[in-house]
């Protein structure tokens, strides 16, 4: 599999930054391991609240995250942004 993708015009980008946001660390586990296989930058945090702490500085080209988590949950995750 190659480490690119394509963006909206079909141009081939290179790899990329994503958050990964789970309260389960082995979920955080799995998807950082899938990822940085793909030749990605992978950064990890617990809940929405240390998402946001993380994404106050840094910007990342993309955010996946879990729904159901402590502290903050996926949609005031979202709604944050």
């Amino acid at each position: 599999m190659s480490n690119y993708f394509r963006n909206k015009k079909g141009r081939k980008v290179g790899n990329i930054t994503i958050l990964t946001v789970d309260d389960s660390p082995s979920m955080r586990a799995l998807l950082k391991h899938a990822l940085l296989g793909q030749g990605h930058e992978v950064h990890v945090a617990e809940d929405g609240v240390s998402a946001l702490d993380w994404l106050n500085r840094n910007v990342p080209d993309l955010v996946i995250t879990d729904i159901n988590m402590p502290n903050m949950d996926g949609f005031g995750l979202i709604e944050a942004l």
